[in-house]
C-alpha cells in the first residue's frame, strides 16, 4: 500500500522530519484513522517526539501503526532463530501466528545461521513493522567480540536498513564508566547487546563506539526512516537489581541521545526493564518520561517475581499491565519459555494472548476511544446465550470454542441457555431473566 506514498521521497525521509515541516503524510492519516484521532493531532505528537511511526520507506507492504502515549498500547513479539535450532519456515510460521492474533510489531532476534535470509523472508511477508538488534549479525560475522569495529556495526545497520527494517535496538547508552556499577549487581548484565558491548569496552579500555559514533547512525536512519529503539543494556535481570544506579545512569544517557536524534529528525523510542517489583513500575515509567523527554517507552514485561520459570508470560503480563496504565506505549511480550529456551509456536501464542490482554486492559483503564466496545459486545452476547457470538468476539476464538465443546460438543448446545458449569437449573443469568416475567 505504500509504494506510491514513498516513491518521490528523498533526502531526510523520516516521519518526524515531515511532521516538523507541518506535513501530514499518508502514514499519519492511516494511523489517525486506526486510533480514532485527528490527523493534525497525530502530526503534532510526532513532531513533539511523543509518537513514532516505524515505517522504513523500503518496507512498502507495511500497514503503518503508531507507538506513543496518545495511541492505544501496542505489543511486540520477539521471533528469530538461535544457534541451536529453528529455520526460515519456523520463523515465518511464528510471524503468521503474530499477524493472526493482532500483534503490532515483531523483532527478528536471530543469532544463528542464515540471519540475513531469515530477516529478508520476514520483512517480505510482514505487514507489521519489523525490528532487529544489528549487533547480533555483526558478532556472527567475526570470531571474537573484541574484533568488532564501528565500521562492522555501521555496515550491518546500513545493510539491515536497505532490507527494510523499520526499527533497530542500538545499545548506545551503556558507557565504559558504568561497568563498575554493573559489577555490584546480583546478576550483572543480562542484555545480550549490553553484554557484548561491555566485553568489547573492557577489552579495549575504550568508550562504547555506538555512543561516540551516534551521529553516523543517525545519518543512516534519516535516509531510510529507521526508528531507533534505544536499548537498555543495563536493564535489571532480577528483582534485586531493579531501579539501581546502573539502570538509571544509562537511562539518563538515553535521554541525552534522544535529544541528539531529534536534532536530526530521527524517530526514537526508549527500551525499559526487565525485572521490577510491582511497587516500582509506575516510578520507572515516570522516570523514563522525565529523563527521556516524553519519548515513547517500550518495556519488556516487567517481570514482577523471579520464582515462576515456565509461567513468565503471566508474571510479566502483570507488570506489563501496570506499566501500560502508567504510560508505557508498547509492551514486548514474554513467553513461558523465558529463561528456559527458544519458544515454539505454542509458547509464542501464549505470550501473544497474555500481552494482548495486558495492553487491552490498560487501554480500557486509560479510556481510549472505542477500547471497551468489544467488551460490551461480548457481554451482550453472553447475556443472550449467543455462544457463537461469544466465540467470535473473544481474543482467541478457537480456544474459547474448544473449551466450551469439551463437555457440550453437539450443535444443539450452541443454542442452550446454560453451559457445563451450572447446567440447566443453576445458570444465574437464566434465573435472573425469568425474574421480570414472574414478578
Amino acid at each position: 500500500m505504500r509504494k506510491d506514498w514513498v516513491k518521490s521521497r528523498t533526502g531526510n525521509v523520516t516521519q518526524l522530519h515531515y511532521a516538523r515541516q507541518g506535513i501530514i503524510t499518508k502514514e499519519m492519516h492511516h494511523v489517525a484513522r486506526g486510533e480514532y484521532l485527528e490527523p493534525e493531532f497525530v502530526r503534532s505528537e510526532i513532531a513533539a517526539g511523543r509518537l513514532i511511526i516505524p515505517a522504513n520507506i523500503l518496507h512498502t507492504n507495511l500497514e503503518p501503526m503508531g507507538i506513543g502515549i496518545a495511541a492505544r498500547c501496542k505489543i511486540n513479539a520477539n521471533i528469530g532463530n538461535s544457534s541451536i535450532t529453528s529455520s526460515i519456515d519456523d520463523e515465518l510460521a511464528k510471524l503468521n501466528l503474530c499477524t493472526k492474533f493482532g500483534v503490532d510489531a515483531v523483532m527478528d532476534l536471530s543469532t544463528g545461521k542464515n540471519i540475513h535470509e531469515i530477516r529478508e523472508a520476514i520483512i517480505k511477508n510482514s505487514p507489521i513493522p519489523v525490528g532487529t538488534v544489528p549487533i547480533y549479525e555483526s558478532v556472527e560475522g567475526i570470531s571474537e567480540i573484541y574484533e568488532l569495529t564501528i565500521d562492522n556495526l555501521l555496515d550491518t545497520i546500513e545493510l539491515q536498513a536497505r532490507q527494510g527494517v523499520d526499527f533497530m535496538t542500538i545499545h548506545c547508552g551503556l558507557l565504559h564508566e558504568f561497568l563498575p556499577l554493573a559489577a555490584r549487581r546480583m546478576m550483572g548484565i543480562v542484555s545480550r547487546g549490553g553484554a557484548i558491548m561491555a566485553q568489547w569496552m573492557a577489552y579495549h579500555h575504550k568508550q562504547n563506539p555506538l555512543y561516540t559514533h551516534f551521529d553516523r547512525i543517525l545519518e543512516i536512519c534519516k535516509r531510510y526512516d529507521v526508528s531507533l529503539s534505544l536499548g537498555d543494556g543495563l536493564r535489571p535481570g532480577c528483582l534485586a537489581d531493579a531501579s539501581d544506579e546502573a539502570q538509571f545512569a544509562e537511562l539518563s544517557v538515553l535521554g541525552e541521545l534522544t535529544l541528539k536524534a531529534w536534532e536530526e529528525d530521527v524517530q526514537v523510542m526508549i527500551e525499559g526493564p526487565g525485572h521490577v517489583p510491582l511497587d516500582q513500575i509506575e516510578m520507572n515509567v515516570k522516570k523514563e518520561i522525565e529523563l527521556c523527554h516524553g519519548a515513547p517507552f517500550y518495556v519488556l514485561g516487567p517481570i514482577v517475581t523471579d520464582v515462576a520459570p515456565g509461567y513468565d508470560h503471566i508474571t510479566s503480563s502483570i507488570g506489563a499491565t501496570v506499566a501500560a496504565f502508567a504510560g508505557a506505549a508498547m509492551l514486548c511480550y514474554v513467553t513461558p519459555k523465558e529463561h528456559l529456551g527458544l519458544p515454539d509456536l505454542k509458547d509464542v501464542k501464549q505470550g501473544i494472548i497474555a500481552y494482548k490482554i495486558a495492553a487491552h486492559a490498560a487501554d480500557i483503564a486509560r479510556h481510549r476511544k472505542g477500547a471497551r466496545d468489544r467488551d460490551d459486545a461480548i457481554s451482550r452476547a453472553r447475556f443472550a446465550f449467543d455462544w457463537n457470538g461469544q466465540f467470535e468476539l473473544s481474543m482467541d476464538p478457537e480456544t474459547a470454542r474448544a473449551m466450551h465443546d469439551e463437555t457440550l460438543p453437539q450443535p444443539s448446545f450452541k443454542e442452550a441457555t446454560f453451559c457445563s458449569m451450572c447446567g440447566p437449573k443453576f445458570c444465574s443469568m437464566k434465573l435472573y431473566q425469568e425474574v421480570p416475567s414472574k414478578a
